[in-house]
């Protein structure tokens, strides 16, 4: 194993490159406001293609798809893999519609108060929020536990280096320093990939499959093989979940209208998905040979297990790789925040310099959350990063067919509120039709709220994810708000 001192220099040097990278993008652009926020009009497909990639690709793709695939199976390592790609293919259909009709936005909420209100900005703001933050907190969970997996480190410095670094030139560039370093991050994570999984598969990849079509013998909760094809309901939740959460990723939407035009967000968009989907799939079919091999204490580290005692070298890729990944999603998400608080909380009166106050006062905030901390009675200790996510992606499904509808003339504003709040609710009622097993009382019924599972993992013999309370939310959402603004029309 790599020594902790040299783990520790090879960290900062990696930080410092992106360091450099950031201040130096930020510096050469003239920046107010929007430009902070926005880099509006200034960015080519290609490089919106891989901004997109890097700042999707987070640490968790190291840890969630593995983890994912190693309880589900096949439908589930599928299911991941999609949901990796259907944001940036949603986001090439919608969002030049949504360009074009409103050419100063920002954020998605900036286009529900364009078509609903200020009470459905600050709600969808307030949901995006909670979303990117969640994101925000689990990325530095995420590098704490591979970097005490790979080399021993405590993971608070590893989470702390990164936070100090990232915000050093978020909050100095904005938006524009996030785009330069996504660029540099992007290639190392797919030129550092590709060697690892040529490192991998170069072994013996017949062994490889066996194993993953292979049931693991010592853990009862794992059914993750290849061979395993119970667990589709399990895949399309997954699906359905991340892409209704993703929708809420303002990082997306400000790369929206940082695009030159909609052929370049288009174009972009859809090179992102083809760069997403082979990476998140194969992580994942990585995850189940984890599993055809034996049972691990940690699934969440469950690839790593298959790296075993590399060498020097191999170990030091990876050091590499998980910094670009974990500095690619955190300086995205610390703008999008920033740019949702500024936009459709503060009603864009947060100005350039508190905007700056803000993008570092999140981070100490954010590395205590990933230090998992009991705060009134609430533990932050989520199953995994992939629960963290799971819970984030619930409250998202309740409420993206009222923002999608807002596409529809006819959508009102008291209609799309009440179809929010009829998706929250539909999740209960589904709680009240199907209690999760293994609970009693009336509480049961809201188990569905925190637990999307259920309260287990596996939630069941048919996969990781329980398929129906999106389903729910998503269904009595688009009911309540088809029904209310007919109902219910703006005058």
């Amino acid at each position: 194993m790599m020594g902790t001192t040299v783990a520790y220099l090879l960290l900062i040097v990696t930080l410092g490159a992106f360091g450099y990278v950031g201040f130096s993008s930020s510096s050469r652009a003239d920046l107010d406001s929007d430009a902070y926020l926005s880099a509006r009009g200034t960015q080519s497909w290609n490089r919106i293609g891989l901004s997109l990639f890097a700042s999707g690709m987070g640490a968790w793709v190291l840890l969630t798809p593995s983890e994912v695939a190693y309880y589900g199976g096949f439908w589930d390592v599928m299911g991941y893999a999609i949901s990796a790609s259907t944001p940036f293919l949603l986001l090439a259909y919608v969002g030049p519609m949504i360009r074009d009709r409103l050419p100063d936005g920002v954020t998605l909420a900036d286009y529900a108060r364009e078509r609903l209100g200020r009470r459905m900005q600050v709600y969808v703001g307030a949901i995006s929020i909670l979303y990117m933050f969640t994101f925000l907190f689990a990325e530095f969970t995420a590098i704490g536990k591979v970097m005490e997996e790979l080399v021993g480190v405590e993971p608070i410095v590893p989470m702390v280096l990164v936070g100090v670094v990232t915000a050093a030139y978020t909050s100095y560039g904005g938006l524009p320093a996030s785009l330069g370093t996504d660029r540099a991050q992007a290639f190392a994570i797919l030129l550092l990939v590709t060697a690892l999984l040529a490192f991998l598969f170069g072994a013996d990849l017949s062994q490889l499959i066996d194993d993953s079509k292979a049931y693991n013998t010592d853990d009862d909760w794992s059914i993750g093989s290849m061979s395993y094809t119970g667990s589709l309901q399990s895949g399309i939740a997954l699906v359905v979940a991340i892409t209704a959460a993703e929708m809420f990723s303002q990082g997306n939407w400000q790369r929206a209208w940082a695009s030159k035009d909609d052929e370049a967000l288009k174009l972009g968009s859809l090179f992102a998905a083809a760069l997403a989907f082979p990476l998140v799939f194969v992580m994942g079919f990585l995850g189940t040979v984890a599993a055809g091999q034996g049972g691990v204490e940690d699934a969440s580290v469950a690839f790593f297990h298959l790296v075993g005692e590399s060498g020097t070298l191999i170990v030091a890729a990876f050091v590499v790789l998980v910094v670009s990944l974990v500095c690619s999603s955190t300086d995205t998400l610390q703008n999008a925040i920033v740019a949702s608080v500024s936009r459709d909380i503060s009603e864009g009166k947060m100005g350039l310099r508190n905007a700056r106050i803000f993008t570092v006062s999140m981070i100490p905030l954010a590395i205590y959350l990933a230090t998992g901390p009991t705060l009134l009675g609430f533990t932050f200790d989520s199953l995994s990063v992939f629960g963290i996510f799971l819970f984030a992606d619930l409250l998202a499904a309740a409420t993206v067919a009222p923002v999608l509808l807002t596409l529809w003339d006819r959508v009102s504003s008291r209609g799309a509120l009440l179809g929010c709040l009829a998706g929250i609710a539909s999740i209960v009622a589904y709680g009240i039709v199907e209690p999760p097993s293994g609970y009693e009382g009336f509480s049961q019924h809201f188990r569905y709220l925190l637990h999307p599972t259920g309260g287990s993992i596996p939630a069941s013999e048919g996969g990781l994810t329980n398929l129906w309370p999106f389903v729910s939310a998503i269904l009595g959402s688009t009911v309540v708000t088809v029904s209310g603004s007919y109902a219910l029309p703006d005058e």
